[in-house]
C-alpha cells in the first residue's frame, strides 16, 4: 500500500542535527508516511546515522549518493517518492508533533493543491513565530499571488519546508528543482508549482522549526559573473511567472510590486531581519508536560496527564485563532450546555482567577463569539450569568471538535472497539459515583 505522504530530507554532513530532525518526523502523530533520507555524499557520520534509523523503522528509506547538491538530491528523491503528498524537511530543522497531520487534514478536507503554514524561527535559545496570511482560509490562485506580491522576498512563500504539495501535480507537469542554480532555487520550484495549482490553503498554526540561516551568495564563494547570471535568470522567471498567472491589465497594476521583488533580490533578499517582535525563549512557544512526573502513578498525576493530553490537541486551535486555553475552555463549557453560574463559581470551575476569567470573557465578547446574559438576581444567591455562543464561534468549535477526536484517538490507541465500549461503560459508572458523592 502506498504511503499518504513522502517526507524528503536531503542530508549533507548533518550529524549534529540529524537525530533531532529525524526523531521529530518519526514521532509525528500522523503515521502514514515514508521518510526518504538522501545522503548527499556526507563525509561525517550522517550516512551511518541514516542507516541506523532505516534498520529501526520500516518507513525509513535511505539513499546514499555522490555529492551533487541539494537541488539534484531533492529531484532524485521526488523521482523515488510514492506518496500522495510531498513534504520537505531540512536536516538542520525539526517539526512539531502535529505538523504532517494538520497539513494533510487541511489538504484532504479542502481539496487544495498546496498547504502553506506558519513556522517558528529559531536563533540560539530564542524562537519567534513567522507567517504572513492572517486567517486560515482557502485561497484561489490570483488571490494567493496577490499575497505573494505584497511580501515578495518573504521566506514564507519562498521555501519548500512549510508547505505540502500534491505529487500528482508535480509529476504531471515535470516540476523539478533547477540544479544549475544555488540561490532561490526553492522559490523557483514554488513559482512553477503555483502556475499549475488552482487552490491554496493557509494554515496559521506553526508546524516547523527553522534553524539554519541560509548563506547569502556572498558567502557561497560564487564568482561575481555567476551571481549576476543567476539573479538575471531569477528576475526573468519571476517576471514571466506573473505575466503567466495575471492578465495584462492586472499585471500592469502589479508591475511595481514585481519590481520591488527584483530590488529585494538584488540586495540578496530572502533573509530574516535581525530581530523579530514576539521573540521568546525556545521551549516556551508551546506548553510542555512535566517530564519528571509524567510516568508516575497517583490520582493527581493521572488528572494532570489527562489535562495535558487534551491541551496538546487544543493548542493547535489556540495558535490558529490566537486564543488562550481559558477562552477555549469557556467555549467548550458552553458547547457542552454549561449551566448558569455566578462568576466566582465559573472561575472555580475553569480553575481560573477572577481576573483571568474576566479577560477571557472580554476577549470572547469582543470577537463576537460569545454573549454574556446577566440573569435576574435571586435574594439569597449571587447574580448568575449564562453564556451564549454566537455564529462567529462556529469555525472554532469545529476545530475544537477535531481536537477532541484527536484526543480520543490518542487516549484509546491500540484499543479494540469492544475494549473501548467496556471502558466507556465503566467510566460512566465511575462518573455516576462521583456525582452521587458530590451532590448536596
Amino acid at each position: 500500500m502506498e504511503p499518504k505522504v513522502s517526507i524528503i530530507v536531503p542530508v549533507y554532513n548533518a550529524e549534529k542535527s540529524l537525530a533531532c530532525c529525524v526523531d521529530s518526523i518519526l514521532n509525528q502523530e500522523f503515521r502514514d508516511f515514508e521518510l526518504i533520507l538522501m545522503d548527499d555524499g556526507s563525509r561525517d557520520r550522517s550516512g551511518e546515522i541514516c542507516d541506523g534509523y532505516a534498520r529501526a523503522d520500516a518507513r525509513v528509506v535511505v539513499v546514499h549518493k555522490e555529492n551533487t547538491g541539494v537541488s539534484d538530491t531533492r529531484n532524485q528523491a521526488i523521482a523515488r517518492a510514492r506518496g500522495t503528498f510531498l513534504q520537505f524537511v531540512d536536516s538542520d530543522d525539526w517539526l512539531t508533533a502535529d505538523a504532517t497531520k494538520l497539513m494533510v487534514r487541511a489538504a484532504e478536507e479542502t481539496g487544495c493543491d498546496l498547504v502553506i503554514a506558519d513556522f517558528y524561527r529559531v536563533v540560539g535559545e530564542m524562537v519567534s513565530r513567522k507567517g504572513d496570511i492572517d486567517t486560515d482560509q482557502v485561497i484561489g490562485r490570483e488571490a494567493f499571488v496577490g499575497f505573494m506580491m505584497e511580501n515578495p522576498a518573504d521566506y514564507y512563500y519562498g521555501v519548500l519546508w512549510n508547505k505540502l504539495y500534491r505529487r500528482s501535480l508535480v509529476e504531471a507537469h515535470g516540476i523539478r528543482m533547477d540544479a544549475k542554480i544555488s540561490w532561490c532555487e526553492d522559490f523557483l520550484f514554488n513559482l512553477e508549482y503555483v502556475r499549475y495549482a488552482t487552490t491554496f490553503y493557509a494554515l496559521r498554526t506553526p508546524v516547523y522549526y527553522y534553524v539554519k540561516t541560509k548563506g547569502s551568495l556572498v558567502n557561497q564563494k560564487i564568482s561575481l559573473s555567476r551571481t549576476v547570471e543567476m539573479k538575471l535568470a531569477m528576475f526573468e522567471c519571476y517576471n514571466d511567472f506573473f505575466k503567466h498567472v495575471l492578465d495584462e491589465e492586472a499585471y500592469e497594476r502589479k508591475r511595481l510590486q514585481v519590481y520591488h521583488f527584483l530590488v529585494d533580490a538584488a540586495k540578496d533578499g530572502f533573509v530574516f531581519p535581525a530581530t523579530i517582535p514576539g521573540t521568546q525563549k525556545l521551549g516556551e512557544e508551546r506548553s510542555q508536560a512535566l517530564q519528571e512526573v509524567i510516568s508516575e502513578d497517583g490520582i493527581i498525576v493521572e488528572r494532570y496527564r489527562d489535562r495535558k493530553l487534551i491541551e496538546r490537541y487544543l493548542e493547535s486551535v489556540a495558535l490558529k485563532y490566537d486564543m488562550t486555553m481559558a477562552e477555549l475552555s469557556l467555549l467548550l463549557y458552553r458547547k457542552d450546555a454549561g449551566q448558569a453560574l455566578a462568576r466566582k463559581d465559573l472561575a472555580n470551575l475553569m480553575n481560573l482567577s477572577r481576573g483571568d476569567l474576566r479577560l477571557a470573557l472580554q476577549r470572547l465578547t469582543t470577537r463576537e463569539m460569545m454573549d454574556i446574559i446577566e440573569l435576574p438576581k435571586k435574594r439569597s444567591e449571587p447574580r448568575k450569568i449564562r453564556l451564549e455562543l454566537l455564529p462567529a464561534a462556529d469555525a472554532v468549535l469545529q476545530d475544537i471538535a477535531a481536537a477532541e477526536r484527536d484526543y480520543e484517538q490518542a487516549k484509546f490507541r491500540g484499543f479494540t472497539e469492544d475494549e473501548i465500549r467496556q471502558f466507556t461503560a465503566i467510566e460512566r459508572r465511575v462518573q455516576e459515583n462521583e456525582k452521587q458523592v458530590l451532590q448536596k
